[in-house]
């Protein structure tokens, strides 16, 4: 008799604060029907990284499910960026920013058919400071906000609109950012400065339209000024920045320099101060399991 095929999730227990059982039972009942053996990885916060790689060494697996945020996501992908294992994913954190980014469906059962499907996409990653990026890096004002935000007891974007002005209030802008593309430098003055992999941050905001998942470059983006109706801007699918308010460079690696040290954040996890970054863009690393009648997910 052959051994069914088997598939890993690795699911957060806290992330969202939302309750992980239902999903778990609801992506094992599609498991019993497809024919798959399920096996679970819950993240605890403890080497989580080493546990997730010795799992995938004595198992050959189809793919992976992620069931959390950003930061599970992020952990996930680092396990398996290099086994070209197809992720699927059920965002169910405070901050679903990449899976933002794919259009993925909004329904449970649509997410979970869509993690037992065929259909996958083969995306970039970067390299910040030698730590992997899926989305959207940044420094200034947004990474005080979520350093804040780490610091707070409130989850949720709830979290994230009641730090929103204690972090304007504490940020120390204008920053002085000195950018190096291919030799030639740009020094350029700001509230933020993000490293853009894909459109929108978790919360929605669309801060790089033109922004593709797997083009081979990253945009870096220095946001001039605190600009409310601008800023609301954002909020829509295709936004209309003036260039006053947001500078656009693309590039396939890259070098950032601020005079002082200044907030860095990662797919909404804060990494401490910075005063260098160093960037490139990791072509088609990760290959993630997409609704096949949907695919226009990187236009």
């Amino acid at each position: 008799m052959s051994r069914k095929p088997e598939i890993l999730v690795i699911f957060n227990p806290i992330s969202g604060d939302i309750n992980k059982k239902p999903i778990l039972n609801d992506i094992a009942l599609e498991a019993e029907i497809k024919g798959f053996n399920l096996k679970k990885y819950k993240t605890t916060g403890n080497n989580d990284l080493d546990k997730i790689k010795n799992i995938l060494n004595d198992t050959s697996f189809k793919h992976v499910i992620v069931v959390g945020g950003d930061g599970t996501l992020q952990l996930a992908a680092n396990a398996i960026m290099e086994r070209n294992l197809p992720l699927g994913i059920i965002p169910a954190g405070s901050s679903n920013g990449f899976a933002s980014n794919l259009n993925l469906p909004t329904q449970l059962s649509a997410q979970i058919a869509v993690t037992f499907g065929n259909h996958s996409i083969d995306v970039d990653m970067l390299s910040v400071n030698g730590d992997l990026c899926l989305h959207i890096s940044d420094i200034g004002v947004n990474a005080v906000l979520i350093k804040n935000y780490e610091d707070s007891r409130i989850r949720g974007k709830l979290g994230y609109a009641l730090q929103t002005l204690p972090s304007l209030v504490k940020s120390d802008y204008p920053y002085q950012f000195e950018i190096t593309i291919n030799n030639k430098k740009f020094t350029k003055e700001g509230i933020m400065l993000a490293i853009a992999n894909a459109k929108q941050f978790g919360t929605g905001a669309t801060i790089n339209p033109d922004g593709e998942l797997n083009d081979g470059q990253f945009e870096i983006l220095v946001f001039k000024k605190m600009d409310v109706i601008q800023i609301l801007q954002t909020l829509k699918n295709t936004p209309r920045m003036d260039k006053d308010f947001v500078e656009c460079f693309s590039a396939d690696k890259a070098k950032i320099t601020i005079p002082k040290p200044i907030e860095f954040q990662i797919d909404g996890e804060y990494l401490g101060k910075v005063s260098d970054l160093d960037v490139k863009i990791l072509p088609e690393k990760l290959k993630v399991l997409v609704n096949g009648n949907k695919m226009k997910y990187l236009t």
